[in-house]
């Protein structure tokens, strides 16, 4: 058979580890996430009224294929939160295993780093192998964000021709993310009955994105705001007639 008539299949993600059998790295990674997933989704299900997007948490993204021995992983990153625009959440009817990108092409808009250790995995830029070098030249999201809880910051690099640029924050201490139509900055409080520095959402106006319980709650303080205004107002009023009584005056006789 002539050499350039050989057809290469290449694996799809149903074919390829979902894991790499390792642990998460801290309890507060899981929540985090699932914050991030959460208060997020209604800005991209209004970015995406088709449902097209798929959110990844620490899944792996699989950018080169590798040959034996080497094991498939070798090949593939698993950011602690990504988000890929304008493709299926599910595949032929299934969960997504992993995003095989020589597959779907499209790169996610971010990919988000949870800090555990000194920040140098997250920072290395050795060619082929660092976290850095690979999301900048291969992956190429269009911001690579690196948060560290110990540190209550968040750095955040924009894809600008083919390198990163650090970006820098506004005057709220915030990263506008114009493609996601979000801001990402550090908020300090309670989740998940813990009190953290977390990362998260804001829209566009300043507001924090709440999610599905924060939004009840908030809802609910409201609702109790209204009732204790109303009974504040009956009192006003009962007082009022009371006193228009004691001057002989009928409260209904001035209806």
């Amino acid at each position: 058979m002539n050499p350039a008539e050989t057809t290469v299949s290449l694996p799809n993600h149903t074919q390829l580890p979902c894991e790499d059998g390792t642990f998460v790295k801290n309890f507060q990674e899981h929540p985090q996430s699932v914050l991030l997933t959460e208060s997020i989704r209604s800005v991209l299900d209004h970015l995406h009224p088709d449902g097209q997007y798929c959110i990844g948490q620490d899944s792996g993204i699989y950018w080169r294929s590798v040959d034996p021995p080497e094991p498939p992983q070798k090949g593939a990153e698993a950011p602690d939160w990504f988000y890929v625009p304008n493709v299926s959440p599910t595949l032929k009817g299934q969960m997504r295993r992993s995003y095989v990108l020589w597959k779907e092409i499209i790169p996610p808009s971010i990919v988000i780093e949870f800090v555990s250790g000194t920040g140098a995995e997250e920072r290395d830029t050795t060619p082929w192998k660092g976290k850095f070098w690979v999301y900048e030249t291969a992956i190429r999201p269009a911001y690579y964000a690196i948060y560290e809880v110990k540190k209550a910051k968040v750095e955040v690099y924009q894809l600008v021709s083919t390198r990163y640029q650090l970006l820098k924050p506004n005057a709220k201490g915030r990263f506008p993310l114009e493609e996601l139509e979000v801001e990402l900055g550090i908020w300090q409080g309670v989740y998940h009955h813990v009190e953290l520095p977390w990362l998260r959402w804001w829209d566009t106006a300043g507001n924090l994105l709440l999610t599905g319980p924060e939004q009840a709650k908030q809802e609910r303080q409201k609702a109790e705001a209204a009732q204790i205004e109303a009974e504040q107002e009956r009192q006003k009023n009962m007082q009022l007639m009371a006193k228009l009584r004691e001057l002989g005056v009928d409260p209904e006789a001035l209806d």
